[in-house]
């Protein structure tokens, strides 16, 4: 797993657009987060640096419009972000995680499934 830098929760709003409709400018940055954010254009534009500070984004540049795509697959920074939860709450035991989520979350019998199929593929 690559060394990806810490992405805050409200980077995390940012990087989802991105990752979905990369390249992507601010402004279509902006509109999407209208409504689930009261966030100030600005306050997006501040995100979208700190991103480009970190080198989790990069861009290019048409015209006067800056098109921003991801540096790092999504995958990857979820995958690490689980990794630095289960160490960060559960000790590092992700068994703990795991019977935490199934004892305080109703799962239809399909959810119980996949989570067998997936545990009889771990062996």
């Amino acid at each position: 797993m690559s060394n990806i830098p810490k992405i805050s929760e409200a980077e995390w709003e940012v990087m989802k657009i991105i990752w979905s409709k990369n390249p992507c400018s601010a402004n279509e940055i902006i509109k999407q987060l209208e409504d689930s954010t009261s966030w100030k254009p600005k306050t997006v534009k501040s995100l979208i640096s700190r991103l480009l500070k970190k080198n989790i984004i990069g861009f290019n540049e048409e015209g006067r419009t800056y098109y921003y795509y991801p540096l790092f697959d999504e995958k990857e920074c979820v995958r690490q972000e689980s990794s630095s939860f289960i160490k960060r709450v559960y000790n590092g035991a992700a068994k703990n995680m795991l019977l935490n989520f199934i004892e305080d979350n109703k799962l239809t019998e399909e959810d119980l499934d996949d989570l067998r199929k997936i545990l009889n593929d771990k062996d």
